[in-house]
């Protein structure tokens, strides 16, 4: 997968330490206390210690080691989590766009000399437990990751992945069904036209048709023209064909080598054996060498410099007319000086983070654009940083407007620096973001460390983050205005900056397609009568190995026997608070506290559905009581780690037809701060603003931006909501609340004049869903706030009392069942039940400007508890891993495509997809696939772990309960279905392909987005958008 600056990734968009997480269980001695005795100069298997440090605020000890011969660097950070992890990073400097970087980590990933066969990266997602498995090609690094809570599975996956980077087959037919080739549109026939095909050269293609993205790239390559960062290390669609198999085959000896590595450990296991494990498959069988891919540093501009780029329009941005986007970026320091990253990427949280903060209010409040650039603040991915400031969504000639604003607000900050308040509330956030545990914090870790260890930086120093803390608090009692002469320094004075503008062109897109078209026929000249039959040759030997039954044998893998038969108990206690049903569970939270309170929809009146998603996302956001919006949201990052709104649909677990609607409230916070949070609830719940339309607008608009921005990533995601749409009453819901329904309702918002009528919307939504009289909440937090949390919380019950009014349900057939399922006369949920419900197919197509597709097609099958619904998980994961990958992804040359169950659907999908009617019948193939019985018991119980290592994913002790919580499934549910799980047998796979998706059989809706298609056009069963 190809990773694309930081700072497009993380919408927080600052380098945020995303979930520090901390011990689960305590050993008798734990391996922090373990790592803590190695001594520096100590020899381990061709290792030796460099450095032991002991970082407590992230419970941890850090072990820096490096190989003798070869000089491979190595990191492990001991921690008591049991999801350990492994990870490899090589420097990765490409001097050209053809992507030889990230067609190199797909192709690596083909087969090695020990696991020769075809794929074993996706083979061994079904043969292990893992919790992740992925590899990432970014600007100057490719690094290879893998979690597992299992050691037995930890030893596999590194053999695989030693194996996979240091000695993989690197096969011409690997590298053209990854890379590119030129192939008949139909392989089978020899008269159909020449094509481009590969999966790196349609996952690429799809990434340029998103505007955000193709906008960073070209900031990225031209604020640093001089060497790597000027190129395209994914790969530009043009330029990817120009790549040899041989010039892939001398990247990876140059780069994929020992001394130009970085090793990584996380967890519980063992140090020792993961040193000798690697020392012995990998590193005994190399000798040092000098790899050259250092990355100088960017000869600095002596005056500034502007660009311009274009675009495609997008259909779906809120005002057609504004779709100009123009950015200023300054080149920063050497990102390996620990403490300036630090200082400048708090400087950047400071001058753009939310509505108290100086840019925020000059760029984003006047509404001369719809958000902030896709790139926007600090950016530490590459050897020397960046800070990007500027807008999307703004008229053309707004541009010298907004160029002019930005050098105003950076002198205004020159001049009076920050409030002291805002210093302490990024300060507050820091603390918090390292207590809370998340359950990938080794791969958080990584990815943290990559960039500046990538550089020579020290890895462990980044670690230690509270005394960059210390530091930067002695630095300003020091200096007051060590914040403001940073912002002199590295902005004022600053010459190397680049101003890039960005405007759409109509053409775009056809400019993009006759560009292909043009490199295809030059390269179609080039061909001798001979070259063409080969082609068609090495086209049928592709689809043959394509087609042809894998043997995996080779490859490590667990049996099902290694998987846990039952769950560990969560227990929980329910309780009321001032008339209000509440589940404790108690967890070790380190000190924070998590809240959550669900509000029923039930009264809500049905016209006011649609407008409930952008209630949630502005009802934190307005103001409320005596405090104005800048002022609550600086109690919020002041007091809380978050406070939001969030829509719920939740399909009933025993019918289909039933599912309870609502919204859920969430926040944490440190223990002290509890009063002060449940205070803003209350606020929010007595007095909340909504009168302030300047206000309102522009909430409405970035809401508007960012699902317009959102689809090109998750077309998939959109496509299965569309297609679930008609076939349960639950389905409906979501298409309302999160599906491209929504998309085009918030379109028209935006685009409303007067936002009046909204305005008198929202009390009404407000005055149904804040109402304790259908609500119920949960508290996760450690054994000793329990009684504190309880007492709090009935305070503030009492507080939001006057909102409780008894309120009839819109519909009538409203359905109670027992939060305990042991206790029948205690607090329920109410449920509404449309037993007289009729599903109906409906097949549409959303006309979409990206030249790929995202096509779905849903089958109505059974709820949760329904004996067939363990079953048809399991034939979703063998059919994706056994038929539909090898279809879609190889043969069809799409990103990705499979089939899942949930929510009583069963979903088939694929990504970025060049294909769209060939792809619906793929997915009718794989069903006759499934009807054949032609799979094995070895296939059933790869299905069968790669469906545990989802329902086996650790859980953080803020999320124990919550299943629970929510949708009612308790702990004895859950056992029951993974009894079910366990038990699936080849017959029932047969039996469930026959009797729910077969052409007779089923009820199913398809949805499609995509480039203009004559073929759906023409065919009068589809709905055009």
């Amino acid at each position: 997968m190809f990773r694309q600056t930081t700072a497009v990734l993380q919408k927080l968009r600052y380098r945020s330490f995303n979930g520090r997480q901390h011990s689960w269980k305590l050993k008798s001695t734990s391996a922090r206390e373990r790592a803590a005795q190695y001594q520096p100069g100590q020899k381990i298997h061709g290792f030796t210690v460099r450095e032991v440090v002991a970082v407590p605020d992230l419970f941890l000890t850090a072990v820096k080691l490096s190989h003798d011969k070869t000089g491979a660097q190595y990191l492990h950070a001991a921690r008591d989590d049991s999801n350990n992890l492994f990870s490899v990073q090589f420097r990765t400097t490409p001097m050209d766009s053809t992507g030889v970087p990230h067609i190199l980590e797909h192709t690596v990933l083909c087969g090695s000399e020990k696991y020769p066969c075809r794929d074993p990266f996706f083979k061994m997602l079904n043969r292990s437990l893992s919790t992740f498995m992925n590899a990432f090609t970014a600007s100057d690094y490719t690094m290879y990751p893998f979690s597992t809570q299992n050691g037995k599975d930890f030893q596999n996956l590194l053999s695989v992945y030693l194996d996979a980077v240091f000695f993989p087959c690197l096969r011409e037919q690997d590298f053209k069904q990854e890379g590119w080739r030129l192939e008949n549109e139909d392989p089978t026939d020899p008269n159909t036209p020449l094509v481009f095909k590969g999966v790196v050269f349609n996952e690429m293609k799809g990434a340029f048709s998103d505007n955000e993205r193709v906008y960073a790239q070209h900031l990225q390559n031209k604020l640093y023209p001089d060497h790597t960062y000027s190129v395209v290390s994914g790969g530009e669609p043009l330029a990817i064909p120009d790549l040899t198999w041989e010039q892939l085959r001398q990247f990876h000896a140059t780069h994929y080598h020992p001394s130009n590595a970085r090793f990584f450990t996380y967890g519980d296991l063992p140090l020792e054996q993961h040193l000798k494990q690697i020392e012995e498959e990998a590193l005994s069988k190399f000798e040092r060498i000098d790899p050259n891919t250092e990355v100088p540093p960017q000869p600095h501009w002596s005056s500034p410099r502007e660009d311009h780029v274009t675009c495609s329009p997008d259909a779906l941005a809120p005002d057609p007319s504004r779709q100009n986007t123009l950015c200023v970026s300054y080149l920063l320091g050497d990102i390996t000086d620990t403490f300036e990253g630090f200082t400048l990427s708090l400087l950047s949280s400071l001058m753009i983070s939310g509505p108290n903060s100086p840019f925020y209010k000059a760029l984003i409040e006047p509404k001369i654009g719809t958000d902030f650039s896709s790139v926007v603040g600090y950016d530490g991915s590459t050897k020397e940083a960046s800070f990007s400031i500027g807008l999307q969504g703004m008229a053309e000639e707004d541009i010298e407007r907004v160029k002019h604003i930005i050098s105003q607000t950076i002198d205004g900050i020159i001049e009076n620096g920050f409030e002291e308040e805002r210093i302490e509330a990024l300060l507050h956030k820091i603390e918090i973001q390292m207590k809370h545990q998340s359950t990938n914090f080794g791969l958080a870790l990584a990815s943290y460390i990559a960039s500046s260890w990538n550089h020579d930086g020290d890895p462990v120093e980044l670690l230690q983050i509270n005394e960059s803390v210390a530091q930067f608090r002695q630095a300003l009692k020091e200096n007051p205005r060590f914040l403001q002469d940073k912002v002199r320094h590295h902005f004022k004075e600053n010459t190397h900056r680049l101003t890039l503008s960005m405007s759409p062109d109509e053409a775009y897109m056809e400019k993009q397609a006759k560009a292909e078209e043009e490199k295809l026929q030059r390269k179609i000249q080039a061909l001798s009568d001979r070259d063409r039959e080969e082609i068609y040759e090495k086209g049928l030997e592709l689809l043959d190995a394509q087609s042809k039954t894998q043997d995996a044998s080779c490859l490590p893998a667990l049996k099902v026997s290694d998987i846990e038969p039952t769950i560990p108990v969560t227990p929980v206690q329910i309780s009321a608070a001032g008339g209000v049903p509440v589940q404790y569970c108690e967890q070790p939270t380190n000190g924070l506290v998590y809240f959550r309170a669900m509000c029923s929809l039930n009264t809500l009146p049905e016209e006011l559905r649609l407008y409930v998603p952008l209630f949630c996302s502005v009802i934190t956001k307005m103001g409320c009581g005596a405090l104005d919006y800048k002022q609550q949201s600086q109690q919020m990052e002041l007091r809380t780690g978050g406070m939001s709104v969030s829509t719920q649909v939740i399909p009933d677990s025993t019918q289909l037809d039933m599912y309870e609607q609502g919204v859920l409230l969430s926040s944490s916070c440190l223990d002290r701060n509890l009063p002060h949070m449940f205070e803003l609830w209350s606020d929010i719940f007595n007095s909340p603003h909504f009168d302030d339309e300047e206000r309102l607008r522009v909430l409405v608009m970035m809401s508007a931006q960012e699902l317009a921005n959102g689809i090109s990533y998750s077309g998939h995601m959109y496509a299965m909501t569309r297609a679930g749409r008609h076939l349960t009453p639950a389905g409906d819901l979501q298409e309302t609340f999160g599906g491209m329904e929504q998309v085009k309702f918030m379109k028209r918002i935006a685009e409303m004049s007067d936002l009046g009528q909204v305005i008198r919307t929202l009390p009404r939504i407000k005055k149904h869903l804040l109402n304790p009289d259908n609500m119920r909440c949960a508290v996760n937090a450690s054994p000793q706030k329990m009684a504190d949390t309880a007492a709090q919380l009935d305070r503030f019950m009492k507080d939001v009392a006057e909102n409780r009014k008894e309120r009839k349900p819109v519909r009538t057939n409203i359905i109670e069942r027992p939060l305990d399922p042991q206790d029948d006369s205690g607090p329920s949920r109410k449920l509404i039940s449309e037993l007289n419900f009729h599903p109906c197919q409906m097949k549409t197509f959303f006309q979409m400007p990206f030249p790929v597709n995202f096509v779905s097609e849903s089958i109505r099958t059974v709820p949760f508890s329904h004996e067939d619904y363990a079953r048809l998980c399991i034939l979703a994961r063998m059919m994706t891993a056994k038929f539909l990958h090898g279809e879609i992804r190889e043969k069809g040359g799409a990103y990705g495509g499979g089939a899942r169950m949930g929510g009583g659907l069963f979903s088939f999908y694929s990504y970025r997809d060049p294909n769209s009617v060939q792809t619906l019948s793929a997915f009718r193939r794989g069903v006759d696939w499934a009807k054949s019985g032609q799979f094995t018991q070895q296939d059933i119980d790869e299905a069968k772990l790669s469906v545990f290592s989802a329902v086996d994913s650790p859980v953080a002790p803020s999320d124990k309960g919550m299943s629970r919580f929510l949708s009612g499934v308790t702990d004895e549910m859950k056992q029951n279905h993974r009894e079910r799980l366990f038990a699936v047998t080849h017959r029932n796979l047969v039996q469930v392909a026959e009797s729910y998706l077969g052409v007779g059989q089923r009820t199913c809706g398809v949805a499609v987005l995509g480039p203009e298609n004559e073929t759906i056009k023409k065919d009068p069963s589809w709905i055009v958008k």
